[in-house]
């Protein structure tokens, strides 16, 4: 057998992976985005990092997961310091920093916040906490990604995420942050929807809410997605930031962009998100996937004190919810199970297959398709490293589109008993493209640095991603790019969903 080559870029590359342009032979890039190439050229900062060793006497959250321009915001913020104040900074490639300063602001009177109560019900947890400000999104908060970091009087530093979204935009990309599965992994206070605070499974929260600070120092899985959002704003590509909340509340403005972008784990998804996105796949919209794990969970969302939408509902036992026999469409179990009956591989091609891979070589199996244009790569390639913790595969009982097209096709062991992890393409029939990278580890690949770097940098990943989101962002995919349905040469035999 003939011995792969491996693309694994090493770290001294960093700079040339980031910096480089798609080779000759590659997808034609798009004109550079005006309003992100002039944003980007404003001077960059490094402060948005906390400093090692800071004090953890500071933590908070926000009454919102995003905002638009003009939205009052209050922060909510337990510190012991006397004094604390925050700093906005919205993240992107800026010079290789990684963020710019937006906003500073006042001095605030620490507040030393009540504990923290747990629902004896489904052992949520939630704060009800003073008020400790209130601010204004303003002309200077460009639509993006931002970190708001909380600085005590001590110098304590935590940071809460955020998204400043332009709902008028119809930028091609728009890049989704899974705020659902943020909160769902979230154990601040001592409970998930995974573990309580035995840490057992029966005593998980099945209900988790944003009226409590995230983990930690608090930036979720943000700063996971900053090498893909230095990447997109380094080259200026038409793009805008939304979360999974939003596609929830307002679904129909999916239909403004050219294809929805989410990214490594966005695995709990509502009835709506969805409905949002069939009917945009079904009106051209494309879909990518730079991850794994994708609409597994089903939730529904509740109301708190403090707003709409501000509970993760997700039982994960039917016999538990108490919809279950009442509204089975709103019983929040995995997708594929019953009563939904509805495996993520209808929407996505390929689904959830296991976990604990740690940086498996991704292999190439149809090196012709359009996804590897410029990158040289032969069928028994690898992109070493790449597929790391989650992954997907396609499932031969489950319902995938017959158009799909595996990309790449990997052995792996699920836990010890051999697996694959299958990289997938499709057109469905209104010509939009969906295209799932099947791995949790696709992220790491493309950080070159700076701002980010990681021994998995390639160049190879980080030229596919480039390829699929200007090819993505130039309209229905199909039409340029139909998918080659080769399931079958790798033995799989396919069932097909109603309505692909």
């Amino acid at each position: 057998m003939r011995r792969p080559r491996r693309l694994h870029v090493p770290a001294a590359l960093a700079l040339v992976a980031l910096g480089m342009t798609i080779p000759a032979g590659g997808p034609a890039a798009a004109a550079p985005t005006a309003w992100v190439v002039n944003e980007n050229a404003k001077p960059g900062t490094s402060a948005w990092r906390i400093r090692p060793g800071a004090p953890r006497d500071i933590q908070g959250y926000a009454d919102h997961v995003s905002a638009v321009e003009g939205a009052r915001v209050k922060l909510y913020v337990d510190t012991t310091a006397p004094t604390f104040h925050v700093v906005a900074f919205r993240l992107g490639y800026y010079q290789g920093l990684g963020g710019r300063r937006v906003w500073h602001s006042h001095h605030h009177a620490g507040i030393a916040q009540p504990a923290a109560t747990t629902d004896p019900t489904t052992n949520m947890v939630e704060t009800d906490w003073r008020r400790s400000m209130t601010f204004r999104i303003g002309p200077a908060w460009v639509q993006g990604s931002y970190l708001l970091k909380l600085v005590s009087s001590d110098d304590g530093q935590a940071y809460i995420p955020f998204v400043v979204r332009d709902d008028r935009s119809t930028a091609a990309l728009v890049i989704q942050h899974q705020v659902f599965t943020w909160e769902a992994y979230n154990d601040w206070g001592g409970a998930s929807l995974y573990r309580g605070g035995d840490g057992t499974f029966a005593t998980r929260s099945r209900v988790v809410s944003f009226d409590r600070p995230y983990a930690g120092r608090g930036p979720a899985a943000m700063l996971r997605a900053l090498p893909l959002i230095s990447l997109v704003e380094q080259d200026g590509m038409d793009v805008t930031y939304s979360t999974d909340l939003d596609l929830e509340r307002r679904p129909g403005l999916l239909l403004q962009h050219r294809s929805l972008v989410t990214l490594n784990h966005d695995e709990y998804w509502s009835t709506g998100m969805r409905s949002a996105v069939e009917s945009a796949r079904a009106a051209g919209v494309n879909m990518v996937n730079l991850g794994a794990n994708a609409i597994y969970r089903h939730i529904r969302l509740e109301d708190s004190p403090l707003g709409a939408d501000r509970r993760v509902v997700c039982y994960k036992i039917r016999s538990e919810d108490p919809l279950n026999g009442v509204h089975d469409a709103e019983v929040t179990v995995n997708w594929r199970e019953a009563p939904l009956h509805d495996p993520e591989s209808a929407v996505l091609g390929s689904m959830y297959a296991c976990d604990r891979a740690r940086n498996v070589d991704l292999v190439v199996t149809d090196p012709s398709a359009w996804v590897f244009a410029g990158t040289g790569s032969q069928a028994g390639d690898v992109i070493a490293g790449a597929i790391d913790d989650e992954y997907d595969r396609i499932f031969p009982g489950a319902p995938t589109p017959a158009s799909v097209e595996v990309l790449a096709h990997s052995p792996i062991a699920c836990h010890g008993s051999p697996s694959v992890a299958d990289a997938t393409y499709y057109t469905a029939s209104s010509g939009a493209g969906v295209v799932d990278l099947a791995t949790l580890g696709w992220l790491q690949t493309l950080a070159c640095g700076p701002p980010v770097s990681d021994v998995w940098c390639s160049v190879t990943a980080t030229t596919i991603t480039r390829t699929v989101l200007t090819e993505a962002g130039k309209g229905p995919l199909g039409l340029a790019h139909p998918s080659t349905p080769n399931a079958a040469s790798l033995g799989y035999q396919l069932t097909q969903p109603t309505n692909p």
